[in-house]
């Protein structure tokens, strides 16, 4: 069968057979090249990875001069052998010294007549709580009057008769009877001091005899207050409660396990729970026997609380050095960051800082062992690495717009 072309049909098949030619050129010429495509393509995006300088960029480096290290605080330290502290925490709340906490009674019945402390107040040893009227601290102070003139009137006597008998005036007898009476009148003085010293009362009253001044037994504060004016208050009734709050107990649970770490003497530190604060005590008393509910032991460490911030009633965290351990690289624990989900360091390099990728060991919260990816000797960013993790982030954040 004949087919007749036009003009035009034959120009564009001439034209299709023609690019098919040359496409079979490219390709068996690149074919015996040796150069694939792919590896080209590779290349290029490799080439795309350079920074405004045509610098080839390293993953997680940061260029920083010294200055702008210094103006992001970073200080520089060596990683070394240390010595890490294996601790055990324990719960713990914050409880009053019961060896300087008070209880105060009035010791004598009697009507309230002023009321001179309030709750929330410091007082001092000796400051005057309160004043009440008393009818027994009456009859005390008057038989302590009576018992003075009876010595005065002794002494007299006794040295009248002690003077007659030298003289060979009166008889002996006398004498001696004078001395038994100012000896049993110094005795009746002495009783009749002693009583009012136990109730804590003087003889020597200004004003009233029956004027009973309540103090305070040493400088605390006034924790509870059960007094009022004009109330009628017994001996024994509890009338205010101080506690000097210098020194506080950090109580704490120790279970058994736990026991043979938690010693007395020992040394341990307490943490806050609900502010950032720490301090360091001894434990000055653990428990010999076991809760039968909760089967722990108490134990207690004592705290120097100058400032009044450890409150009783606090919840706090008692950590106890169990043991140590030496480790041949030990970094400062400030100095780890997290980068995509991996603990690393930023060590110094030239121009800046990388950050280097490590295995963590046990850790005490001030030094850290580092098992694998840093050296002894290696300079490393102690403290700023969290700026220095800002800053990576950034320049990551700017390399993918």
């Amino acid at each position: 069968m004949n087919i007749t072309l036009n003009k035009k049909q034959a120009i564009a098949i001439g034209a299709i057979a023609a690019a098919g030619i040359v496409l079979s050129i490219l390709i068996l010429g690149t074919g015996k090249s040796g150069a694939p495509l792919v590896p080209a393509v590779k290349a290029e995006a490799h080439a795309e990875k350079k920074d405004e300088h045509g610098h080839e960029e390293v993953e997680g480096r940061l260029e920083l001069t010294a200055a702008q290290s210094r103006a992001a605080g970073v200080v520089i330290a060596t990683a070394a052998p240390g010595r890490i502290k294996t601790t055990v925490a324990l719960p713990g709340e914050i409880r009053f010294n019961e060896d300087r906490t008070a209880h105060v009674v009035p010791r004598l019945a009697g009507v309230v007549e002023a009321v001179q402390a309030d709750l929330g107040q410091l007082v001092k040893k000796g400051q005057v709580l309160a004043v009440i009227a008393s009818t027994e601290l009456s009859e005390q102070r008057s038989e302590l009057l009576s018992a003075q003139r009876r010595l005065s009137l002794a002494r007299s006597t006794y040295e009248r008769e002690e003077k007659l008998w030298r003289e060979k005036i009166s008889a002996e007898q006398d004498y001696l009877q004078a001395q038994q009476a100012w000896r049993e009148a110094e005795i009746a003085v002495q009783n009749a001091q002693q009583k009012l010293s136990a109730l804590g009362a003087s003889g020597a009253a200004k004003g009233p005899l029956n004027r009973y001044e309540i103090r305070a037994p040493f400088d605390g504060m006034v924790l509870e207050k059960h007094i009022t004016l004009g109330e009628a208050v017994k001996e024994d009734a509890n009338i205010f409660v101080i506690s000097d709050l210098s020194t506080v107990w950090a109580e704490i649970a120790v279970p058994a396990k736990d026991l043979a770490t938690v010693r007395m003497g020992g040394k341990a530190e307490v943490k806050a729970s609900a502010f950032d604060a720490s301090a360091q005590g001894t434990i000055t008393y653990v428990g010999a026997l076991l809760g039968e509910q909760t089967r722990t032991a108490k134990a207690r460490i004592s705290l120097q609380n100058p400032d009044m911030a450890w409150r009783p009633g606090l919840f706090v965290t008692v950590e106890v050095v169990s043991g140590e351990a030496d480790a041949p690289v030990t970094v400062h624990s400030t100095a780890i960051q997290t980068v995509e989900d991996k603990p690393v360091v930023f060590v110094q390099v030239k121009d800046g800082y990388q950050a280097t990728p490590v295995v963590l060991g046990r850790s005490d919260g001030t030094l850290t062992h580092i098992k694998q990816g840093l050296a002894a000797g290696t300079p490393y960013a102690a403290q700023g690495s969290f700026v220095l993790k800002s800053e990576l982030g950034k320049d990551s954040a700017g390399h993918e717009h």
